[in-house]
């Protein structure tokens, strides 16, 4: 049975379902799976959870809680790594604050951007120490990475560890299943195939029995059917000519044409929901604090009465009815008496295909060796891979229409400047990075971005230790 590791397991939901997702396979229900993170109380907690789950689900798994990081790593097969390095306070709210005194707004802010520069500095540096106590302590490891931002982790794990590291995320088969059902077609009828880079990825197929759908997503633009929470990706599709895997919320961030400090008029037309992030972490932590207040875990949730006052208190919060909806949900599955439905994320399915040689499909980052012609030969990319008893292997996708390779190339520059700070302390590429970041230098000149930089470095303190 094989040993898999929760790096950061006190994201409870999180480490919960793909708990469930393994435990769910017959081969896999009594695998050793060892949870680490460096919250206790958050660690004993899911650990319970784990033991809940074992029970209800008729599986025998051995678990292990530990915040010795090294104990955790010890031997294992798989290391799946869900961290956040620097927590919503002071890390995340500082990555939004600061740049709003520029006039400078986000969304999501932990992908690309001047927020996701500053993740990435401040995350690298600790995965590349967990990959070191990785090529010591279980060189044959395959580090499933859940941490954003994905791109750029990856890059620095790929450039500067001999750990294999295959990077995870859940946009392609989510977009995938809102298309289907903005069309109204079942997903399971749909055929695609997407790549790109990490959060800019885009389906170059989508077909039904080798009939193109495109038509019916520009028929949907047509008759005046977009989805309000998608206006800026189904803008994108007509502008492109092909339809991108992640968010709106997200991809608004992404490129300088959507959030304009003189142009409020496009965040109601286009309807972008600034500092989302933000009210999504505090809905979140209202949900542990409300977990924890009525000891959820062992009394159970409280009557309707509580569970419709706490979703009437958190009502105000900020963030898209989806991410309020799926968090409240998750909050009433934590005692429910039904089993579990297989979340969609692709970690047990790999581990599953490498345990029992069962050939899978899956999307998953990777350095782009010869995979996709006009893009970096060392730049991450998210392609679709065949993952059996060999294990992960990539497709190669040959050459992306034009507009898309240059779109994503943009990305990239700041990918690689960051990455390229990260390894050599090289502070000047920081400044680098922030300039050439599309959105970022469309609002602020030169010296802005430079004080900005200077100003983040100094906020993060000992996260960024090597620039303080």
């Amino acid at each position: 049975m094989p040993t898999i590791t929760f790096i950061g397991a006190g994201s409870t939901v999180f480490a919960r379902n793909l708990m469930a997702d393994i435990l769910s396979f017959p081969e896999l229900a009594d695998a050793t799976i060892v949870l680490h993170d460096i919250d206790e109380e958050r660690l004993q907690f899911s650990y319970a959870v784990g033991q809940g789950l074992a029970k209800q689900m008729g599986a025998h798994p051995t678990l292990i809680a530990t915040t010795d990081r090294r104990r955790a790593l010890a031997g294992a097969d798989y290391a799946i790594n869900m961290i956040q390095v620097g927590g919503y306070r002071p890390a995340t709210v500082t990555d939004f604050e600061i740049p709003k005194k520029y006039g400078l707004r986000q969304t999501i802010a932990d992908t690309l951007g001047i927020g996701g520069i500053m993740r990435g500095l401040r995350t690298i540096p600790v995965l590349l120490d967990m990959a070191s106590d990785m090529e010591e302590l279980c060189p044959d490891v395959l580090h499933l990475n859940y941490v954003n931002p994905m791109a750029m982790n990856c890059w620095a794990l790929a450039g500067a560890s001999s750990i294999q590291t295959i990077g995870l995320c859940h946009s392609v088969q989510q977009t995938a299943a809102g298309l289907a059902h903005d069309i109204g077609i079942p997903l399971s009828e749909i055929n695609y195939v997407a790549a790109g880079i990490n959060h800019m990825a885009f389906y170059l197929r989508f077909e039904r029995d080798g009939q193109d759908l495109y038509p019916e997503l520009h028929r949907l633009i047509a008759e005046g059917r977009v989805p309000d929470h998608n206006r800026v990706r189904y803008e994108m599709l007509q502008r492109l000519g092909y339809f991108v895997t992640e968010s709106s919320e997200h991809f608004a961030e992404y490129v300088p044409w959507f959030i304009k400090s003189q142009r409020p008029d496009l965040l109601e037309r286009f309807n972008i929901p600034l500092d989302e992030y933000l009210g999504r972490c505090q809905l979140y932590n209202r949900s542990w604090d409300f977990v924890l207040e009525h000891d959820v875990l062992h009394r159970g949730l409280p009557g309707p009465e509580v569970i419709s006052q706490f979703s009437q208190d958190v009502s105000q919060i900020q963030v898209m009815p989806s991410q309020r909806h799926a968090t409240l949900q998750a909050l009433l599955q934590l005692q429910s008496a039904d089993l579990p439905v297989h979340s969609g994320e692709y970690g047990s399915l790999i581990i599953h295909s490498r345990e029992t040689n069962t050939p899978r499909v899956v999307y998953a980052n990777v350095p782009n060796h010869g995979l996709i012609d006009n893009l970096p030969p060392a730049a991450i990319v998210e392609v679709p891979c065949l993952v059996d008893g060999n294990g992960v292997q990539p497709t190669r996708i040959g050459t992306l229409p034009p507009q898309l390779a240059a779109l994503m190339r943009t990305h990239i520059s700041v990918q690689e400047l960051t990455v390229a700070a990260a390894l050599s302390g090289n502070r000047q590429h920081i400044y680098h990075a922030a300039m050439l970041d599309p959105h970022t230098a469309a609002e602020l000149d030169l010296d802005q971005i430079w004080r900005l930089v200077d100003e983040l470095i100094a906020a993060h303190g000992d996260l960024l230790a090597a620039w303080n």
